[in-house]
Parts: C-alpha cells; structure tokens; sequence
C-alpha cells in the first residue's frame, strides 16, 4: 500500500478522519504492523495528522477543511453535536462556543487538537436522542434538534447548580416561543424535569 493508493481510496470515499480499523477495512489484505508502520511514517512526513490516539487526519497534498462538527463527531463515539454549540448553530444564543460540545453515553471526556476544544458530556442511554443528520460540505453530521439542545442545556444547568432561571439566561425568546412545546415536554421528562417550571417564561 503506497501513499497514492491509499489518498486515492480515501479521498474518494471522504475518509478525511479515520482510524487504523478503516485503513484495515479499506485494505483487507495488508498486515497490520505494515498499516501502522506507514501511518506512522506518513504522520511523522505530516501528510496525517493525530487528532486523538488511533485517530487521524489526511492533511496532504491539501487541506479538506473538515467542519469542526463533523470531527466532534469522529473524535468519540457515539455522539451527537448539542449544548452552547447547537444553541449558538440555531441563534437560540448570540455567543459562539468556545468549545464544540457534544451529548455522549460514554465518560465524560475533553479532547483537544488542530481543530480546537471539544467536550463530550454524559447523559444515560434512555435521554441520548432527539439529534438528526445535517450535512455540512457533503459530510453528515449528528446534531440535536433546537428542542433537545435546550432541553439538554438545562439539565446540565440544573445537575451542577440546583438552580436554573431563564432570566439569567441570554436566550432569544422569539426562538424559543416557536419551539414546539410536545418536543420541549418529551425530552424534560426524559430529565425528570418538570417542564411548568421554565414553560411560563416562553
């Protein structure tokens, strides 16, 4: 397996992010110390790049300006894109995240790489839903729904305060009021939230 051979598969199935098991996939009849010998040769020439352990990134002979939601999702499965980042995506807030920030059932967990901070939060297995695919440059990407976002924004809120006030907060209430409350009640219950708490303020 040269260089050539494998930009060429991968760049034509949009594998811009993948790992040592997609290169083996891709290439079924190579041996793996011969796949990981040249990863690692082709990351030390800086034609890959580490984003994680395991993970990489084709870099060269250009750059593919991956979304950064799209390696959110990549860098820790299974994930989907919520919290400050979808509620900024829908201007239900003015301020763009520092960090992109996502929903997980696996640990917490922080990574951080060429692309910037990203943040992973756990919920349980029975709240991990309300997201969709939303396609950014042709690349598909698991984001939360607006009602969901919020919905997860304020079960963190009310997890590490005990306390949650709406005016507190810098939310645009147009948006909000077009929510569709059904979605609003379905996911706070998920939460054992009770949603007559915050539903006055719309």
């Amino acid at each position: 397996m040269t260089f050539s051979e494998f930009y060429q598969a991968f760049e034509r199935n949009k594998f811009y992010i993948f790992s040592f098991e997609d290169v083996l996939s891709v290439f079924p009849n190579e041996q793996n110390n011969s796949i990981k010998k040249a990863l690692y040769r082709w990351k030390k020439k800086g034609r890959i790049q580490s984003l994680k352990k395991g993970l990489y990134e084709l870099s060269y002979p250009k750059d593919f300006f991956v979304p950064d939601l799209y390696v959110a999702n990549k860098l820790y499965y299974p994930s989907y894109i919520s919290l400050e980042t979808a509620l900024s995506n829908y201007s239900i807030i003015p301020e763009v995240a520092m960090a992109v920030t996502s929903i997980t059932t696996k640990p917490t967990r922080s990574f951080k790489n060429k692309h910037g901070l990203f943040t992973f939060r756990t919920i349980k297995t029975d709240a991990f839903c309300g997201y969709y695919v939303e396609k950014h440059r042709n690349l598909e990407i698991l984001i939360a729904e607006p009602e969901k976002a919020l919905i997860d924004y304020i079960y963190f809120k009310v997890y590490n305060n005990k306390y949650f006030d709406f005016r507190d907060e810098r939310f645009d209430k147009n948006i909000i009021a077009g929510l569709k409350k059904r979605k609003l009640n379905k996911y706070a219950k998920q939460f054992n939230l009770n949603p007559k708490e915050f539903h006055a303020i719309f």
